[in-house]
């Protein structure tokens, strides 16, 4: 069952740029919408509204559209004319392939002066006696009527009958309205039957309890290779079931009702839903795609298939990838690290084995204005490692002045004449110098 929401609104207002207050055309068309709502409140300035192919079943909250000049509402559930006085500038009114048997129900229409054009074809009434001429007398204002423009002679003639005619047709509407109560009283008892049958099935114990199976519960302990077997025979027989049910269903000979479009439409979910379960259970969960190794060797992916090209220089690695040049840089995510980068784009990973260690902290990521690029630089840590090392090996090492000095020990004349040490320089303190530096 579809309903009319904003969000419904604004998706088929996008000529007027998605604004509702304003819209003078909207087209709600097979959009399996039962109830008319809302529309009267959120476009007050319509002027064209397309509703036909759907299931609404009366014409409701409409009457507050004074400006709206055509109505499509044909191929619908609609029984009866009603609620359109409010409408005053309504010239066309489509109510082709409808169910509307009370004839009479026109005189409504009354209050539509500007009412030019009116659709009934396809309706119970267009089949009643003298339906034509009871439909021109009653709308002096109409000029069309399905499609044929009505002559002045045959509105002169059709007043004139008029007195013999009304009597048919309120003969005619009777006997429609009591087929039409059978009908629905058949319908109703056949829903209620259908329900009780889904309840059976659904529920397989007379009661309406669930029994175990002895020899089941048994059999479930034997190894699932015994078991594989019996399974794809069983959803072989439900596939089976299904499809004879379904066979069944179209071919059953059932009248033309508003009911019998209400049954195929949940017959239709019922089997969309089936469906959807299927599809579910063959879809295939991809696992996750690897992208460092169990031994943290990181790989090179490609998921969103993009081209890109590398720039390897002296001081920086520059990675230029072709990102789509409309994408919003909200659905992209760069993360460098030192020996690769990743980027998600739109959740698909890129992952690219750097040639050089990169320094993450310094890296940036910008897009071009003009082709929407992503260029990510990356400076290198090599190359800073050797200009660290150069200077190094340029700077001199001074030792302090107190070290350069030479000591000379002059020793006191010793207890053994004759005897005297050699002057000796003093052991620089390499201690102090570490300190010092």
């Amino acid at each position: 069952m579809g309903w009319i929401t904003e969000d419904l609104i604004r998706r088929n207002a996008e000529h007027n740029d998605c604004v509702i207050f304003s819209l003078e055309e909207l087209s709600l068309h097979q959009q399996e919408i039962e109830r008319l709502e809302h529309i009267d409140k959120w476009c007050r300035d319509l002027k064209i509204l397309y509703l036909q192919n759907n299931l609404i079943g009366k014409i409701e909250n409409v009457s507050k559209l004074k400006k709206l000049e055509y109505l499509n509402l044909a191929l619908n559930n609609i029984e009866k004319i009603e609620n359109l006085e409010g409408c005053e500038e309504l010239a066309k009114l489509d109510l082709t392939v409808n169910f509307i048997g009370e004839l009479s129900s026109i005189k409504t229409l009354k209050h539509n002066i500007h009412l030019k054009e009116l659709f009934l074809m396809g309706n119970p009434c267009a089949s009643f006696d003298h339906y034509r001429e009871f439909v021109v007398a009653t709308l002096p204002q109409l000029k069309w009527l399905d499609g044929k423009e009505i002559e002045p002679s045959e509105r002169i003639k059709a007043l004139q009958d008029y007195s013999v005619i009304e009597p048919q047709i309120r003969e005619q509407e009777k006997d429609h309205c009591l087929k039409r109560a059978k009908l629905k009283e058949e319908a109703q008892r056949k829903h209620q039957e259908e329900n009780k049958n889904e309840d059976k099935r659904s529920n397989p114990g007379s009661d309406g309890c669930w029994y175990t199976d002895i020899n089941a519960t048994l059999s479930s302990l034997e190894s699932k290779d015994h078991l594989q077997a019996p399974d794809i025979q069983e959803h072989g027989t439900k596939k089976l079931d299904e499809s004879e049910d379904d066979l069944e269903f179209w071919n059953k000979p059932c009248l033309f009702t508003p009911e019998s479009r209400l049954e195929t439409l949940r017959h239709m979910e019922k089997q969309r839903k089936n469906q959807e379960k299927l599809s579910e259970k063959k879809k295939k969960v991809k696992p996750p795609r690897t992208l460092i190794t169990e031994n943290g060797k990181a790989l090179n992916v490609n998921e969103p298939k993009i081209d890109f090209s590398l720039n390897d220089n002296e001081k920086q690695i520059i990675l230029d990838l072709a990102v789509y040049r409309y994408m919003d840089t909200s659905l992209i995510d760069v993360d460098v690290q030192p020996t690769y980068v990743r980027v998600m784009i739109k959740g698909k990973p890129f992952q690219l084995v750097l040639p050089a260690e990169v320094k993450p902290d310094s890296s940036s990521a910008k897009r071009s204005q003009t082709t929407g690029h992503l260029v990510i630089c990356m400076p290198k840590v090599i190359g800073d490692l050797r200009s660290r090392r150069k200077e190094k090996m340029c700077t001199v090492r001074k030792l302090p002045p107190l070290l350069e000095q030479i000591e000379k020990l002059v020793l006191a004349e010793s207890k053994h004449q004759g005897y005297l040490e050699e002057p000796r320089t003093a052991e620089p303190s390499w201690a102090g110098h570490e300190a010092m530096e």
